[in-house]
């Protein structure tokens, strides 16, 4: 927002430091590289975060427009076509010279000289209007507001250096806007556009993905109706473009159809979500879609956890396991499947896939899920009664939130101790065992107290059990769903 491109980069790396795979900060570090100009490696780490994230369209749209700044900046082969005409003396000179017999002298090469052209610059005042456009007015403003200041005045000083700020950046944005697209480039595409004879000045794929952009923007204002009206609008002028003049149209009615089940997940309506998400997944199967089809079956399985249909939700994310790009997606589709077990009452299997997802998140050293894995494996334990396995569980999870520096879940997962620990005491005494009467006095206070609460705890929303969007669900969220079924269930 402030034009300052090397603070944007130092943030955007400073958020990639606390996890490597934060699709935000990868999205603003791609950003803030691509305003500075570098837009090879902005490139990168666009296709890095549409890897990590392909329902998102702020991803795809980077890759397009980093890809037509470096061509505007490097140029096409197609626009250089080589011929015969022209001055062919150079070749008739070296047919001559292999004619004659040179002996008895050596012959030494002489290196050719590699010519390098020298990156455009905006150097000259027809050059810069062009670029500038109508902020051009403004840059004569502020140079003839440099010239009549007063230099030797405290004020005179601060407003130079004002003024002196402000035609850095407007210089600056010149050297980037004649990066993206030189004056060649601009050229070269005039004379395309008188050739074409005044046809319509966007092309069918760039007006879908203008539309795109204005739902993407609608998703984040949380404008879901106004989403949904988008979307049919679209809809509607893709059914009316042959794929003649759009290919990539199928691709474009798959994406919609997310953006509409995710629109209408977030609104509560889980049946024209799962409607929505399985149209993407059809045409994702029957056309080929990779993308498409892995992202209907992520949101299918959010959409059927959302709605408590966890059997349906684990049968698609199983279908998605061996699709798995990443061992963090991995890590993330076990562990989805182990809280979905965990709520239809089948602790082993719950215990099986925390396991698995314990061990992805190890591989992908992400030591966030590694908490959530062992927080669900602690849960499995405790449904099947394994309390002293769920102690050791919880204190391995409490380890690794310590690492985090996550207080609140340090907190939480002590109470679930806590809870557990009176859990043991419960059974010792009731199979008539020696228990300290420290212990005892603690234990009957603890019992006392849960009677009290234990309507609030134990009707604690079950909306805090239930899957959510993981990659934002807070690890504390978790952790006190752990709390609430130890309380409940052991």
């Amino acid at each position: 927002m402030l034009g300052d491109t090397a603070k944007a980069l130092q943030d955007a790396e400073a958020s990639l430091l606390e996890d490597k795979n934060y699709h935000r900060g990868m999205f603003q570090k791609a950003e803030a590289l691509y305003n500075a100009g570098d837009f090879e490696m902005a490139l990168v780490y666009y296709h890095r975060g549409n890897r990590l994230r392909p329902e998102l369209l702020e991803f795809r749209l980077g890759i397009q427009k980093a890809r037509e700044a470096i061509i505007n900046c490097v140029g096409t082969p197609d626009r250089v076509k080589l011929n015969t005409t022209g001055d062919l003396s150079f070749f008739n000179a070296q047919d001559e010279k292999k004619k004659r017999k040179v002996f008895g002298s050596a012959c030494v090469k002489r290196p050719q000289q590699v010519v390098r052209r020298k990156k455009e610059k905006p150097n000259n005042e027809m050059t810069i209007k062009q670029m500038l456009g109508d902020l051009y007015g403004d840059r004569q403003y502020l140079e003839k507001l440099l010239k009549e200041t007063d230099n030797t005045s405290l004020t005179g000083k601060h407003i130079n250096r004002l003024v002196q700020d402000g035609l850095h950046y407007l210089d600056t944005r010149t050297e980037f806007w004649q990066q993206v697209k030189p004056m060649y480039a601009r050229k070269y595409e005039a004379i395309l556009a008188l050739n074409r004879g005044r046809q319509a000045k966007t092309s069918p794929y760039d007006h879908i993905v203008g539309e795109l952009e204005k739902v993407n923007k609608l998703m984040h204002e949380n404008n879901y109706e106004g989403v949904l009206k988008k979307c049919q609008r679209v809809m509607g002028t893709l059914d009316s473009i042959s794929e003649v003049h759009l290919p990539n149209k199928m691709t474009f009615k798959a994406h919609i159809h997310s953006i509409m089940g995710n629109a209408y997940l977030e609104m509560g309506d889980y049946v024209n979500a799962a409607v929505q998400h399985q149209m993407d997944l059809t045409i994702g199967e029957e056309v080929g879609i990779d993308d498409a089809e892995c992202r209907a079956l992520d949101n299918l399985g959010r959409v059927h956890a959302r709605n408590g249909k966890y059997q349906k939700a684990i049968d698609v994310w199983e279908r998605k396991l061996p699709k798995s790009k990443s061992t963090l997606e991995t890590t993330w589709l076990c562990h989805e499947i182990g809280r979905c077990y965990l709520e239809l009452g089948q602790s082993r299997s719950a215990k099986e896939y925390g396991e698995r997802a314990l061990q992805s998140a190890v591989e992908a050293q992400d030591d966030r899920w590694k908490l959530h894995a062992l927080v669900l494996i602690s849960q499995a334990e405790v449904k099947s009664q394994r309390l002293s396995s769920a102690l050791i569980s919880f204190e391995k999870a409490y380890e690794v939130a310590g690492l985090l520096m996550d207080e609140e879940a340090q907190d939480a997962i002590t109470k679930a101790m806590n809870e557990v620990n009176m859990k043991v005491l419960d059974r010792e005494i009731e199979g008539g065992e020696e228990v300290d009467p420290v212990y005892r006095a603690d234990f009957e206070k603890w019992k006392a107290e849960v009677g009290e609460s234990g309507k609030e705890e134990q009707t604690a929303p079950a909306a805090e059990a239930k899957v959510e969007e993981s990659d934002q669900k807070p690890s504390t969220q978790l952790i006190s769903a752990a709390a609430t079924s130890v309380t409940e269930k052991s």
